[in-house]
């Protein structure tokens, strides 16, 4: 199983240093009115159509960003040859790049373990646990709900949505209806969990690591995301019977030599990333660097401990390799390298429009008119449509002056505003093409104003406790 990170169609944050180190250059540079602006912008505008149209198409929405970013930056190179602000590209470029460099290597070691433990069978024995313990449908719509809540925050939105939607489909292959209102809630669920933990999104990591809000200040959004799940959660609940679902015996999947210690060495990953990052103030992506040689180390135990096991017991001979090893780079090679390029192209796409112009201007426009409070609270109800990676790329790159409880509002709703749609956020997508026939568009459209209920509660409860 890959991990995709709640991925879907454009990033639009990952360029503060660009904000921080190239603002001031950039004021220097304003093509928001000139031909080339236009052309870039008519770029991204395209690149990002074929990224919406990913599933008709069955086109890669790395491909399009990879392109239009390429293109973008060269016409402003191309204009600024002789202008006196050439070297100013170079920086920008050099900015974004580092950037980048920061979210995939930290990505890759989150997707690298997340392979590594669906590799052991860890995920497929929960599922089997949760088919075969003879739930009702009602218990398994809240079973896989809470657990979705739970689990994305470690596990990323995606992964729990495609494992708690592997339950369903087991467990409900005959109830259409069941399988759908299911998963609009497992959705909603992961969506939310992943709001209140630096680990659930990109768009929290993101936030996090740009220095905008403390590792421990996201738990203050864990009661406004509960609120989000469970508003429309309970009215959806009472859409669904209480009857036991018929399920066919078959043997139970056996977690692999392993499993359990790569999980404990995934959260030691984690907490070594928060310790450096708060005790000795470096990179996250530092701490989890290091933690992926935890599991490269262990790797190599694990194999001697497999292969050891193997010809003592004779189940092989000297010669013969055909037997459960563990291959460390495999679960690195199974990394969704699409959205690792994917977020390659929308950085430099973004950071070339942030070079253009064009988000100081957006800035001033929604930040500066609006206030920030409706201004977050619009960035929420977008991510619904372009997804929340751009959006929350954007308002990074714009960098609003804003207190902390701003930034915990606008992540927030860039975290559980995709939930309005079911295109509006990596599951939903995935989920589309998993439950194929009984998850659709309208199948989520069709519940669109309960969650909106949710949204706009949830927004209400963070203003209560943490105004």
């Amino acid at each position: 199983m890959k991990l995709n990170i709640n991925i879907n169609p454009v990033v639009l944050l990952l360029c503060l240093p660009m904000s921080v180190c190239a603002n001031e250059l950039v004021t220097n540079v304003d093509l928001t009115s000139n031909w080339v602006g236009y052309v870039c912008l008519l770029f991204f505008v395209l690149a990002y159509t074929f990224v919406i149209l990913e599933e008709k198409l069955e086109l890669k929405k790395s491909k399009p960003v990879l392109l239009a970013a390429g293109l973008i930056w060269i016409f402003i190179a191309a204009s600024q040859l002789n202008s006196g602000h050439d070297h100013l590209v170079e920086q920008a470029i050099s900015n974004n790049l580092l950037e980048y460099a920061e979210l995939f290597f930290f990505l890759l070691v989150a997707m690298t373990y997340i392979n590594a433990i669906a590799e052991r069978g860890v995920f497929d024995a929960l599922r089997d646990w949760l088919i075969y313990r003879g739930f009702s449908y009602k218990q398994l719509f809240w079973l896989t709900g809470c657990m979705s809540f739970f689990l994305s925050p470690i596990a990323d939105n995606l992964t729990t949505s495609l494992i708690m939607c592997a339950v369903v489909m087991a467990v409900g292959s005959t109830h259409k209806k069941f399988i759908g209102l299911s998963c609009i809630n497992i959705v909603v669920a992961a969506n939310a969990g992943g709001a209140f933990s630096p680990f659930g999104d990109i768009t929290t990591l993101m936030v996090w690591q740009k220095g905008m809000v403390p590792f421990a200040h996201f738990i203050q959004l864990f009661i406004p995301a509960l609120v989000n799940f469970l508003v429309p959660a309970l009215v959806m609940s009472f859409a669904i019977t209480k009857e036991k679902p018929y399920t066919k015996s078959a043997n139970k999947t056996t977690i692999k030599v392993g499993g359990i210690r790569i999980v404990l060495l995934f959260l030691a990953t984690i907490m070594t990333a928060v310790c450096f990052h708060s005790i000795l103030d470096l990179p996250p992506v530092f701490g989890m660097m290091f933690g992926l040689g935890y599991l490269k180390i262990y790797s190599y135990f694990l194999n001697r401990q497999i292969h050891h096991h193997f010809h003592t017991s004779g189940l092989i001979h000297e010669n013969d390799d055909e037997y459960d090893q563990f291959d460390v780079f495999n679960s690195i090679a199974r990394a969704e390298w699409d959205t690792l390029f994917f977020f390659y192209g929308v950085i430099l796409c973004v950071g070339g429009l942030g070079f253009i112009g064009y988000l100081s201007h957006a800035s001033e426009f929604f930040y500066g008119n609006f206030g920030p409070t409706y201004a977050n609270i619009f960035v929420g109800i977008a991510s619904a449509i372009i997804d929340n990676i751009p959006v929350m790329f954007a308002v990074l790159t714009m960098n609003p002056d804003m207190p902390e409880l701003q930034w915990l509002l606008v992540t927030l709703t860039a975290g559980v505003g995709g939930s309005l749609l079911s295109i509006g956020s990596a599951a939903g997508v995935a989920l589309m093409g998993q439950a194929k026939g009984c998850y659709t568009f309208f199948t989520h459209l069709k519940w669109t104003p309960v969650i909106a209920l949710g949204y706009v509660a949830s927004i209400i409860t963070h203003f209560l406790i943490n105004g």
